[in-house]
């Protein structure tokens, strides 16, 4: 066991289309995603103990228990790896919770990555992915070293996409309660055929939707016109159907000097794309005299 302490960033994502393609035979919805990873980033400090592993957290309503996926991917390389020894971690929060941006899913990404090094694993990264799996949909995104990446399956076949450009947001997430169980729950009543996953482990850009392609294209080029016109997530309808009182966010950010916006995932966090850092300050003294949860962001 390496002696020392580290401390590692944990960032979220956003999700510049996610389309569902179907229910799986798991009970799972078979996706398409296109991932950005962006600046908004939580703190994560992991010391070494004789056993045992300790979190704590400065946000009250993140669990640090076995509910906590940092818990769960300890537990899993503790048992996979057959370590004895332990780990005090804490959480510094800044990621909304349960707001569709990742943050608990990044965090057990940040689990696996920290604690190879604090116990001196030394894991190949497919052995990182294959615990990142276990852990949840979105989590093996945060161990490629990628702004940008398309998800299949699950979410958790990941191909790393090149896109130079870094772009500028404004991420608003509103105090509205919205679970994933639900979103999901009401689009899977509203959508009832089902299909076999068919791409395996073929990541191909021929084999992605023309939607898809078309975007990726448009951020490659800067192209904010295409970029604004090909953000979707086939989620919102559900998220709006649940939370009527989102829409009146989603209008009115769309009336401002932005060009595009979209919720993220299955959370109420919603986000405009801008072409400057100024836009998206001006963007955000309109939002941020009524919401507390307004943030610049930009892709890291």
């Amino acid at each position: 066991m390496t002696a020392c302490v580290l401390k590692l960033l944990s960032p979220a994502k956003l999700n510049l289309t996610l389309k569902i393609l179907g229910k799986r035979p798991d009970g799972f919805h078979e996706l398409e995603t296109l991932f950005e990873r962006i600046d908004l980033v939580d703190e994560i400090t992991f010391k070494p103990a004789p056993e045992g592993i300790h979190i704590s957290c400065d946000h009250p309503d993140v669990p640090c228990d076995e509910r906590n996926l940092v818990f769960k991917g300890a537990r899993l390389l503790q048992e996979g790896e057959h370590v004895t020894h332990g780990a005090r971690i804490h959480i510094k929060k800044r990621i909304p919770v349960a707001a569709g941006l990742a943050g608990g899913s990044s965090n057990g990404a940040t689990a696996i990555r920290g604690l190879d090094q604090l116990w001196g694993l030394k894991l190949s990264r497919a052995k990182r992915v294959a615990y990142a799996k276990k852990l949840g949909s979105d989590v093996a995104f945060f161990l490629y070293d990628t702004p940008w990446a398309v998800g299949l399956g699950r979410g958790e076949k990941i191909k790393p996409v090149t896109i130079k450009p870094q772009y500028w947001h404004v991420l608003i997430t509103p105090s509205v309660p919205v679970l994933t169980k639900d979103v999901y729950g009401h689009y899977a009543g509203t959508h009832k055929a089902q299909i076999r996953p068919k791409r395996g482990g073929d990541f191909g850009l021929t084999k992605l939707s023309d939607d898809v392609i078309i975007l990726i294209r448009s951020l490659r080029k800067m192209d904010f016109y295409g970029v604004g016109k090909g953000l979707s997530n086939d989620l919102s309808p559900s998220m709006l159907a649940l939370r009527p009182r989102l829409a009146e966010l989603q209008q009115k950010l769309q009336k401002q000097d932005v060009r595009g916006v979209s919720f993220s995932g299955s959370g109420p966090s919603i986000f405009a794309i801008t072409e400057t850092r100024a836009q998206a300050e001006r963007v955000k003294k309109v939002f941020a005299l009524v919401y507390s949860q307004v943030f610049i962001v930009q892709t890291l």
